[in-house]
């Protein structure tokens, strides 16, 4: 197939690119420096809403990766337009793009995040739960909205609700490891609140399952089946770097940090649950969260688990 992507240079992008084209799959690029274009790479600008849709045709399908790092600074209202606007404006000019073409593609695979759900507790959520009413949540919510151009010709529109992404090359994980080596992790906050991961393993193959099942569309949460309180994922990473645990971190440092961000990703609890993974028949590679820090931190270049 023929499949543009958008973001390419992300954690996402730089997995999933090498996948499809060692799978066969010609990857079109879209860039923002105009001086990169070429035979597969496509410029845009979605700050200036410029993107030509007569580029596009012939891809069949469409992911669009692209964002502002949700959780790397206090949320000020500078910061919180360019989170909505990197999301939303590249969004829905890239829809409205789908839409002109001539030849619609397949399928129209979009970035989302279970920031959609808000902070829920213990409350297991799936795909038919409600959305949450803060920043993250509504920004979520429009983020997805933002794909409605696409929708309304007959393109199958899938919103990738992910979880935090373990990979050892990037996101969460890699800013924790050099604490955690150094034995100077902890419990954050009261370490009850529900993590929702997936392995960056895992993305990849679901992204490409997803290509292959026609009858799947709308929001689809991609998570492990088995979400873990955050002081269970700190014993997990402490076993598998074989380091101790030490300096718990309280909730009130973190929100007097980094403020509403902490509050909305850090400190929030999302017991989100696969269901449409799970019902049509997606096999995890990483279920559990012990056996995929081993095996995410053996795989990483120049990465070496401690030994006693």
């Amino acid at each position: 197939m023929r499949i543009l992507i958008s973001g390419t240079t992300g954690l996402v992008g730089t997995a999933l690119i090498p996948k499809l084209e060692a799978d066969g799959h010609e990857v079109i690029r879209l860039v923002r420096d105009k001086k990169l274009q070429g035979a597969r790479q496509i410029h845009w600008s979605p700050e200036n809403h410029q993107l030509d849709a007569r580029l596009l045709e012939g891809c069949e399908v469409v992911i669009h990766l692209g964002g502002e790092g949700i959780a790397s600074g206090r949320w000020t209202s500078a910061r919180k337009k360019l989170l909505r606007d990197s999301r939303i404006k590249s969004t829905r000019l890239l829809a409205e793009s789908v839409a002109k073409m001539n030849t619609k593609p397949h399928a129209f695979l979009c970035a989302s995040a279970i920031g959609i759900y808000g902070d829920r507790d213990d409350a297991i959520l799936d795909e038919h739960s409600s959305g949450g009413s803060d920043f993250l949540a509504t920004l979520a919510q429009d983020w997805e909205a933002a794909c409605l151009p696409a929708a309304a010709v007959g393109v199958r529109v899938i919103h990738l609700r992910f979880g935090v992404i373990l990979s050892a090359r990037g996101g969460a994980l890699k800013k924790m490891l050099p604490i955690f080596r150094l034995g100077l992790g902890g419990v954050i906050g009261s370490g009850m609140q529900y993590m929702s991961w997936v392995s960056i393993d895992d993305v990849v193959h679901v992204i490409e399952w997803l290509l292959r099942h026609d009858e799947i569309d709308g929001p689809v949460n991609v998570v492990s089946p088995k979400p873990v309180m955050n002081r269970d994922f700190t014993r997990a990473l402490s076993d598998a770097l074989r380091r101790p645990t030490m300096l718990p971190v309280p909730g009130y440092v973190l929100r007097l940090l980094f403020g509403e961000m902490a509050v909305s990703t850090i400190l929030a609890s999302q017991h989100v649950y696969p269901a449409k993974l799970i019902s049509n028949g997606y096999d995890f590679q990483h279920s559990e969260l012990s056996a995929a820090l081993r095996t995410l931190l053996l795989a990483s270049p120049g990465e070496r688990i401690s030994k006693p």
